[in-house]
């Protein structure tokens, strides 16, 4: 990661998806926000503008057999969509299994009420921190394929 820029990190869901973020300096992953999925390139338009970011994270769904889920092929379809409008920045998936359950334990953990805690926007959120924590520690990485520029 030697890029300079934040790495942002997208849970991608076909309803919303969560945003984290690190700070400048790629050492700390923090929840950005949830919005709904058509929204998702316009934000990041905006979001650009104003921020360096270096490295895209998609979680990339998969089976517990460790296999693509269904959802793997319409992830995979928007990384290719922010490959090809954003290609400054350097693309990898990170496997995304069981992120929701850890992202609820860590509401819950935190001491959000029950109703934030159901919240699915804080879910995805925090869901993409953990995605983006993951990558930083480095979990994973050599087993998930990463994208090559065209």
């Amino acid at each position: 990661m030697a890029a300079e820029g934040r790495i942002i990190a997208i849970d991608y869901g076909l309803k919303r998806v969560g945003l984290a973020a690190t700070d400048p300096l790629q050492l700390i992953a923090a929840p950005l926000l949830a919005l709904p999925a058509a929204a998702l390139i316009p934000f990041l338009e905006d979001y650009l503008q104003k921020e360096a970011v270096a490295t895209f994270v998609i979680g990339m769904p998969r089976r517990s057999d460790g296999k693509p889920s269904v959802m793997g092929s319409a992830v995979a379809g928007v990384a290719v969509q922010l490959q090809q409008r954003f290609p400054q920045q350097q693309y990898y998936y990170q496997e995304e299994r069981f992120t929701s359950k850890l992202a609820a334990k860590a509401l819950y953990q935190a001491g959000y009420r029950k109703k934030d805690r159901q919240n699915k926007g804080n879910i995805d959120t925090m869901s993409a921190a953990i995605i983006l924590q993951s990558f930083l520690y480095g979990i994973g990485q050599q087993q998930l394929d990463t994208f090559v520029k065209a």
